[in-house]
C-alpha cells in the first residue's frame, strides 16, 4: 500500500508570520496537534506543534538553576500567554522530514517511529501536498487485514 492511498489532502497549514495564537486556534478548532508551515508558494519550511508551543513555555536551564533547581510548574502556564504572541517562525521546526506519494507506507512508519513523530508531511519536490499520520497507516493496516 501507498502513501497516496491514506494520505490526507486539503491540509490545515499555517505560515512563518502567522502569530501562534492562530496557529493554536487552528489545532484547537480543528483537533489536530501540528500544522506544516508553508511559504507562498505551498513549499514546506517547517512545521509547528502543540509541543513546540508549551515548549515555549518552560524556563530556560538558567533560570531553573538560579531558582535553586525547582520550578514553579503553576507559575508556567501564565507563560502560555506570552507565548501566543510569538511568531510561528519563532518556535517551529525548521528541519521537516517528508515522505513522498509513491512511498509504502510501512516505509512513512519507519521513519516517523524513527524520528518519533506522529505525523509527517507528503511532498511533491518541496510542494506540500498531503500528510500521513501514524494512526493513518495504523488504521490501513488493520482495514486490511480484516479482508
Amino acid at each position: 500500500m501507498k502513501v497516496e492511498e491514506i494520505m490526507t489532502t486539503g491540509v490545515k497549514t499555517t505560515h512563518a508570520d502567522t502569530s501562534v495564537k492562530e496557529a493554536a486556534n487552528i489545532m484547537c478548532l480543528n483537533n489536530i496537534s501540528g500544522l506544516p508551515v508553508v511559504d507562498d508558494d505551498n513549499n514546506i519550511i517547517g512545521i509547528v506543534s502543540e509541543k513546540d508551543v508549551l515548549r515555549k513555555m518552560f524556563p530556560k536551564m538558567d533560570d531553573i538553576v538560579g531558582d535553586a533547581g525547582v520550578p514553579n510548574f503553576e507559575n508556567m502556564e501564565q507563560g502560555y500567554t506570552s507565548a501566543l504572541g510569538l511568531k510561528v517562525s519563532d518556535i517551529m521546526s525548521s528541519a521537516v522530514a517528508s515522505v513522498s506519494a509513491d512511498m509504502p507506507i510501512m516505509k512513512a512508519a519507519s521513519l516517523m517511529c524513527l524520528r518519533q513523530i506522529r505525523r509527517i508531511p507528503v511532498t511533491k519536490g518541496n510542494k506540500l501536498v498531503g500528510i500521513v499520520s501514524i494512526g493513518d497507516v495504523h488504521k490501513a493496516i488493520y482495514q486490511q487485514s480484516l479482508t
